[in-house]
């Protein structure tokens, strides 16, 4: 048994009657929605027409939602429901980030993710989702998709079906007939807060927060313009070609969420890598042979541990349901990298208050037998968050394999500017301190440019590498990151001519790291996923 969901878009009005019917039936609070209408409008009056397409959770057979959520507040049902459960959501929002399709949201009352989980209440007692009887031109249809005599069966087996972004893999079982392109791919419409009853456009609740730095009242014009220039230079070849050339605009959609994931994971990812690089760079220069005193040793094992702290706070503060953050390691879903991250940093913490231990006390046996399992556990605290950006299966520029080098170059470009610091205020001077410097810059500083200018595959990851190297973004990160970040901490730190410059060497490259970082977690977040 498999149910699924086709709209046919032959017989939908507009009426909005499913939207009404399902926040009736779910008590859906004002400014967000389960299912909602999207209206776009092709042509030139007065040769227009509407077209009506029907949203909502596809109930994907291979949901990335469900796979990055890291308490199993989301699960598959046996009968392919894809439903969730309240009570163990911790309001982290890797599921929103993770679907393709916008179907979540944040329950602005209950704190917690919510989306169309197929009226499974009503399923369970024999009766059709609100929608569906609702509907007054029986525009959607449900069933087991399983069974050859379903109604819904037929349809998919008999009509030319289309189902949205394909190419994620997510295996959706929302099926549309007669669905047009201009209204079930997001990148062919601008979003806008200028939609006929559109006064809840401001965001709800948690994207309130956010709601001011959405791209608000901008035409398609003057979002080309803010991209950098022209369609061409912002890869809109394909969607003119899908169009045949026609003005096509976005007259209604539901309001849009914003920045998701903002400030606290920026400086999160910033704090975890200085955390395991301040530790990963102590046992290389002690590797290496550096003379580094027992004092200096505590010192940055206890910074280690402070950042790491910070980096817990920091996570705890971005949840929805931050008294809830525990159930991370307590109702772990071991798919989720979040969860392998939590587990990560417990651990690192572990090892490395031991290691500190064993450092003051002089246990020299535990101390050598535990730091090769701390940086083990460190370069983990640095990495994971690319596997975790990875599961956000909606943002397709978080999808490159290069992301994971970042972190460890971040990692250890930071690392290595914190020991600059302790090696000004100590009297201490290390030349291999310098070199991994100026190496983790110089590599870092490749892979930047590998990751930005090569052929992206896909139209959204095209939109933000342009809006990175010529548009939104373009002052920040050739100023601050390149030029600030990278080029003159290795200049200053080259030329060496005394003390200070390393100091200021290392504090831009650390600054330069944090807008890069800064940079790599909102721009994706700007690309409309409906």
């Amino acid at each position: 048994m498999k149910y699924g969901f086709v709209i046919d878009n032959r017989k939908c009005i507009g009426c909005h009657a499913c939207t009404v019917a399902c926040k009736s039936e779910h008590d859906v609070p004002i400014g967000v929605n389960r299912t909602w209408v999207k209206q776009t409008e092709k042509g030139t009056f007065p040769d227009t027409r509407r077209v009506f397409s029907v949203t909502r959770c596809n109930h994907c057979t291979d949901a990335p939602c469900v796979e990055i959520c890291p308490t199993q507040a989301l699960f598959i049902r046996e009968d392919g429901i894809v439903d969730f459960n309240n009570d163990r959501c911790i309001g982290c929002k890797s599921c929103m980030q993770a679907c393709p399709y916008d179907s979540l949201y944040i329950d602005p009352e209950t704190k917690t993710a919510a989306k169309c989980n197929y009226c499974a209440h009503r399923i369970d007692v024999g009766l059709e989702p609100a929608c569906v009887i609702i509907c007054p031109e029986e525009a959607i249809i449900s069933g087991d998709m399983d069974d050859p005599h379903s109604k819904i069966s037929q349809l998919i087996a008999l009509q030319q079906v289309k189902v949205r972004k394909p190419e994620k893999s997510t295996k959706p079982n929302l099926f549309y007939i007669d669905g047009d392109e201009a209204s079930l791919n997001p990148s062919v419409t601008d979003r806008s807060d200028q939609y006929i009853w559109s006064s809840q456009s401001g965001g709800v609740g948690h994207y309130a927060r956010y709601a001011q730095d959405a791209t608000k009242g901008k035409s398609y014009e003057k979002m080309i313009e803010q991209l950098g220039g022209s369609n061409d230079q912002v890869n809109m070849k394909p969607i003119e070609a899908v169009l045949g050339n026609t003005k096509t605009r976005r007259v209604y959609d539901t309001p849009d969420k914003g920045i998701l994931w903002g400030w606290e994971v920026t400086a999160y990812v910033f704090t975890k890598a200085m955390a395991a690089g301040l530790f990963i760079l102590m046992m290389l220069l002690t590797w290496f042979g550096e003379n580094i005193s027992t004092n200096i040793k505590l010192g940055a094992g206890i910074g280690s541990l402070v950042f790491l702290a910070a980096t817990g706070i920091l996570l705890v503060m971005d949840l929805d349901q931050p008294k809830r953050f525990l159930y991370v390691l307590l109702r772990p879903h071991w798919s989720s990298w979040l969860v392998k991250g939590g587990y990560f940093i417990t651990i690192f913490g572990g090892l490395a208050t031991l290691w500190l231990a064993a450092t003051f006390f002089e246990w020299n046996t535990v101390e050598s037998i535990t730091s090769i399992p701390t940086v083990i556990m460190a370069i983990g605290v640095a990495v994971y968050t690319a596997f975790l950006f990875a599961q956000a299966r909606g943002r397709d520029f978080w999808q490159s394999p290069i992301l994971p080098i970042h972190m460890v170059l971040h990692s250890l470009v930071i690392g290595a500017g914190g020991w600059m610091l302790i090696q000004y205020f100590t009297n201490t001077s290390s030349a291999l301190t310098e070199t991994i410097m100026l190496i983790s810059l110089s590599v870092n500083l490749l892979t930047l440019m590998i990751e930005l200018n090569t052929p992206h595959p896909t139209e959204d990851s095209r939109r933000v590498a342009h809006m990175i190297l010529k548009g939104r973004y373009a002052s920040s990160f050739w100023l601050l990151v390149v030029f600030v970040g990278i080029a003159l901490p290795a200049l200053l730190i080259s030329y060496n001519a005394s003390p200070l410059f390393n100091v200021a060497g290392a504090v831009l490259a650390m600054v330069g790291v944090y807008v890069n970082n800064k940079i790599w977690v909102e721009a994706p977040q700007r690309i409309p996923l409906t």
